[in-house]
C-alpha cells in the first residue's frame, strides 16, 4: 500500500530569510528601497515615517512583511515607543538600518541654533539612539548599517551643519563597532550620492542641473534608489560577514575619483 506523506513546508530563501529588521526613514525613498529590497530578501520589515499617510502607503506596498510604526526618529519618546512595539514581536532584531535624516541647512553667516539643532537631531541624535536603544532588542551577532552620506566628506558652500552632522554618523560606525565587538554586532555606513529619489530634480534645481551633476559621475548616471538599497542588503546580510566599521560610498565614483 502507498503511504502518503505529508509535504514538507517550504523553506524561506532570501539573503535574509526568516529575518527580522527595523527601518527608520522607511515610508519614502531611499528607506522604501531598503524595506522593498529586504522583504524580496525574505525579511519582516518594521518601518518607520513621520507622516501617517505616506507610512500607510508604504506598508500597503510592502504587503504582509511589513510592520508601520508611526514616530519622529529625532524624538527620544517616539523611539522609546518604537522599541516598545518591537519588542511585542517577541523575536529579536536581526538587522537596523538608521536611515531617518534630512537636511535644511544654511550657510554659517546665517545659522540659527534651531536649524543647527534640527539637523544636527534629524541626522545625528536619531541614528545615535536608535542604535542605543535598539541594542538590548538586538541579537548577537546582527548587524547595523548607518546611512550617511558622501556630504561628510565634502566641503561645499552652505551646508556646514548638515556635511557635519553626516561625517559624524560615518565616525559612529567606526565606534559604535569597537563598542560592539563583544556582542559581534557589525556595525558598518552607507554613505549614498545623488540618487533619483522623489523630488530629486526639483531639488538640485531641476533638469539642468540633473544634466550637470549626471556629467560629473564616471559611471555616467545617478544612481538608483534600488541601486543604494543593494549596497546597504550587502551590509545588512552575511555576504558581508567580514566588513565591519566601514563606510561603502555609492555615488557611481563622483567623490572617489
Amino acid at each position: 500500500m502507498m503511504r502518503l506523506t505529508q509535504a514538507a513546508e517550504p523553506v524561506p530563501r532570501g539573503l535574509l530569510a526568516g529575518q527580522l529588521a527595523l527601518i527608520t526613514g522607511a515610508s519614502a525613498g531611499i528607506g522604501l528601497g531598503v524595506a522593498r529590497r529586504f522583504v524580496e530578501e525574505g525579511a519582516t520589515v518594521v518601518i518607520t515615517g513621520r507622516r501617517r499617510d505616506r507610512l500607510d502607503a508604504a506598508a500597503h506596498e510592502l504587503g504582509e512583511s511589513c510592520i508601520p510604526v508611526r514616530s519622529d526618529a529625532a524624538n527620544l519618546d517616539d523611539i522609546d515607543a518604537l522599541m516598545r512595539r518591537v519588542s511585542e514581536l517577541g523575536r529579536p532584531l536581526d538587522v537596523v538600518v538608521a536611515n531617518a535624516g534630512g537636511g535644511g541647512d544654511r550657510p554659517v553667516q546665517d545659522m540659527d541654533e534651531a536649524t543647527y539643532d534640527r539637523v544636527m537631531d534629524l541626522n545625528v541624535k536619531s541614528a545615535y539612539f536608535t542604535v542605543r536603544k535598539a541594542l538590548p532588542l538586538m541579537r548577537d551577532g546582527g548587524r547595523i548599517v548607518l546611512v550617511s552620506s558622501i556630504s561628510g566628506s565634502n566641503g561645499d558652500p552652505g551646508h556646514s551643519v548638515y556635511n557635519a552632522s553626516k561625517a559624524a554618523v560615518r565616525s559612529l560606525a567606526r565606534t559604535f563597532t569597537s563598542d560592539l565587538r563583544q556582542r559581534r554586532i557589525r556595525v558598518n555606513a552607507v554613505s549614498p550620492g545623488p540618487t533619483m529619489s522623489e523630488g530629486f530634480s526639483d531639488f538640485v534645481g531641476g533638469p539642468e542641473a540633473v544634466a550637470r551633476i549626471e556629467s560629473m559621475i564616471p559611471v555616467g548616471h545617478i544612481g538608483s534608489v534600488d541601486e543604494t538599497a543593494a549596497a546597504i542588503t550587502f551590509l545588512a546580510c552575511e555576504e558581508s560577514s567580514y566588513v565591519a566599521g566601514a563606510e561603502l560610498v555609492v555615488d557611481g565614483g563622483m567623490s572617489q575619483v
